[in-house]
């Protein structure tokens, strides 16, 4: 004759579960609406070359890594952005440093910033180096789940098409 006895453990404490899939935030891959995204945050210079980018999650808003992007570079004249740049805190960093912010204002925004509309148009440069990226297809649509695997064929589709 066969006896089971359970013993009734006591439950470890654990800690909350991390939100999402574990490892989403070190590989750059967030939720959004069309699904699992990356972004990629860039800064070019006046010729459209990338000179510095980094990669955050669908689901990250832009200004987050903007300070990070910029602060080792060499203060520029001035720096070109979106509407999702515009913040306060964003502005300060950039006249602290010496830079003009050239930023489109935030539509609902109530303390309106100086605007340059002409210098504003310069901005297609930028549209223009991630149009040239998006042409190279694993680029475009990331194959590789690990972040340092797209963070290298980024760098590689960059050398290709503005070093050489």
């Amino acid at each position: 004759m066969t006896f089971s006895a359970s013993i009734a453990r006591p439950r470890r404490p654990t800690a909350a579960p991390p939100a999402g899939k574990r490892g989403t935030q070190e590989q750059a891959i967030g939720k959004s609406r069309g699904g699992c995204t990356t972004k990629i945050h860039a800064v070019v210079d006046g010729e459209g070359r990338f000179i510095a980018f980094g990669l955050t999650g669908g689901n990250r808003h832009d200004i987050k890594p903007a300070p990070g992007l910029i602060e080792p570079l060499p203060p520029a004249k001035s720096l070109l952005a979106d509407a999702t740049y515009d913040s306060e805190a964003f502005r300060n960093f950039l006249t602290d440093r010496g830079t003009i912010p050239v930023i489109k204002q935030n539509p609902t925004r109530k303390r309106e910033h100086p605007f340059d509309k002409d210098a504003y148009k310069g901005r297609n440069i930028i549209e223009r180096a991630f149009s040239h990226l998006k042409d190279r297809r694993r680029c475009a649509t990331r194959y590789h789940k690990l972040a340092r695997n797209f963070r290298s064929t980024v760098i590689l589709a960059v050398i290709l098409r503005w070093w050489i």
